[in-house]
């Protein structure tokens, strides 16, 4: 994969430092991605006629990331999703972390990941870019001082893999993500109603009104959360949170560590769509429930309203530090966590 040029530009500042981004091609794949936040800012698909629309949510001015709602294409950590009140034990010693929803910790707590500036090393002769930080032990009440990194790469076939990565001298507990909204008709055209998804996930971890996991997990068969058949996210939109949509951790099946097909994503009107792959054991399905509440303003003006993308957050289930069944987030150091994801993307003629 050598010889390819990555363009850089600096594209605005937030809070005086500068915001640079960087442009890698593949195949016919174009992303942007940049240092605040690890964001994933544009991916740039072709339609079955050949038309190319920016399939992400996001915004032109790179300081909108810091105050409209969403984490729209960021990288979240260090514990992703819902924490319940805040707190967790690890080896016998009690932890309270910040809370930022509610009375609950979510994405890492304010600031996370995804609000702060991560220092980019492109690597042209993989055609990729990574970014890297350094959270100090104690940062957001977390033990441990943690490095973590996060490498965006466009194959020639123009498949994107995001893989990140982190290493701690304490133990800790981890779940970053990768928080993009999709909008496969371009993300400007309105609702996701009537793109079809499949999701390869045979229960979902029930929660209660806060979104705070119970324990226990339930079969999708028969609810509005079987997606095992492909079929348009609209169909039972209406059977799940009222006024938000679908914001539900689904468990992927047989779930065994390893890479593996979790969803696939069509928009039948453009062709456009993709096959995801991961190695992790949930999938936090959301429909940009937030828009409703807070219509907002995006990229080249677009007004982003009531279910204007999806997101599929590759994760560790919520609230896992308090759920002995649930897949463990504990890192400990020696070891390294590993999160993969996989885009193949699809143009159906």
């Amino acid at each position: 994969m050598a010889g390819h040029t990555i363009e850089h530009a600096v594209i605005g500042e937030i809070d005086g430092q500068a915001v640079d981004a960087y442009r890698l091609r593949g195949g016919d794949t174009e992303i942007e991605v940049m240092t605040y936040g690890a964001i994933l800012r544009r991916v740039m698909r072709p339609d079955r006629n050949g038309t190319v629309e920016d399939i992400v949510i996001g915004y032109d001015n790179p300081a909108d990331y810091v105050t409209k709602p969403g984490n729209a294409g960021a990288i979240c950590g260090r514990l992703s999703n819902r924490l319940a009140f805040g707190r967790f034990t690890l080896d016998g010693v009690d932890y309270q972390l910040p809370t930022n929803s509610g009375p609950h910790h979510l994405h890492g707590g304010l600031p996370g990941f995804g609000k702060r500036f991560w220092k980019a090393a492109p690597d042209p002769d993989n055609n990729a870019v990574t970014f890297r930080m350094d959270s100090p032990d104690g940062d957001q009440g977390y033990p441990g001082a943690l490095n973590a990194s996060v490498t965006y790469r466009v194959h020639d076939g123009g498949a994107l893999a995001i893989e990140m990565e982190a290493v701690t001298d304490r133990a800790t507990i981890v779940n970053i993500i990768h928080h993009g909204y999709w909008n496969l008709a371009g993300h400007a055209s309105g609702s996701v109603g009537n793109q079809h998804l499949c999701l390869l996930c045979d229960g979902y971890t029930a929660v209660n009104e806060d979104k705070i996991p119970s324990g226990e997990i339930v079969a999708v068969a028969g609810t509005p959360y079987d997606f095992t058949k492909m079929h348009p996210i609209g169909d039972r939109i209406a059977e799940t949170w009222p006024g938000v949509g679908y914001d539900h951790n689904l468990c992927v099946a047989g779930y065994d560590g390893s890479m593996r097909l979790v969803a696939e994503a069509e928009d039948p009107e453009s062709g456009r769509g993709f096959r995801l792959f991961t190695n992790q054991p949930g999938v936090q399905f959301y429909t940009a429930g937030h828009y409703r509440a807070q219509p907002t303003e995006g990229k080249s003006g677009a007004l982003y309203r009531e279910f204007a993308g999806f997101a599929l957050e590759t994760q560790a289930y919520p609230d896992s530090p308090n759920h002995e069944n649930f897949p463990t987030v504990v890192l400990r150091p020696g070891e390294t966590y590993r999160h993969l994801m996989r885009f193949d993307f699809t143009v159906k003629q």
